[in-house]
């Protein structure tokens, strides 16, 4: 859930983010297709890191994702594994966008990143 806090053996935490990042040259490539695989792809990718994936959307030309890191996590590994590992499957899926995106780059280098809620006093 989005307000309750989680635990881990020695912690508890609310450590919420909204990750945004973009294809390269932000081409709206992100059709009815590409969009469920991308989705179904970052949704696996965080279970596989223990990331809880609150909310997302996949905008024709970027990804909203409103995610729960675990503290022991930082934002720019997590980031960086998700769009490096997501971009592989993306090519293993849809061979044909190696054209558009030489050397298997498919996203942006640069993201956006902002925590979510404030701390209740």
């Amino acid at each position: 859930m989005k307000n309750e806090g989680k635990h881990t053996a020695h912690s508890s935490y609310r450590c919420e983010y909204h990750v945004v990042f973009a294809p390269k040259y932000r081409r709206k490539v992100i059709n009815k297709t590409l969009r469920e695989d991308v989705t179904a792809i970052i949704k696996k990718l965080c279970k596989e890191m223990k990331v809880e994936n609150i909310e997302g959307e996949a905008c024709p030309n970027h990804i909203h994702l409103l995610v729960s890191i675990p503290p022991y996590m930082s934002i720019p590994p997590f980031v960086g594994t998700l769009k490096s590992k997501s971009a592989l499957m993306i090519f293993d899926r849809h061979a044909n966008l190696k054209n558009k995106y030489g050397s298997r780059n498919f996203w942006c280098r640069g993201y956006f990143v902002d925590t979510v809620g404030k701390t209740r006093r």
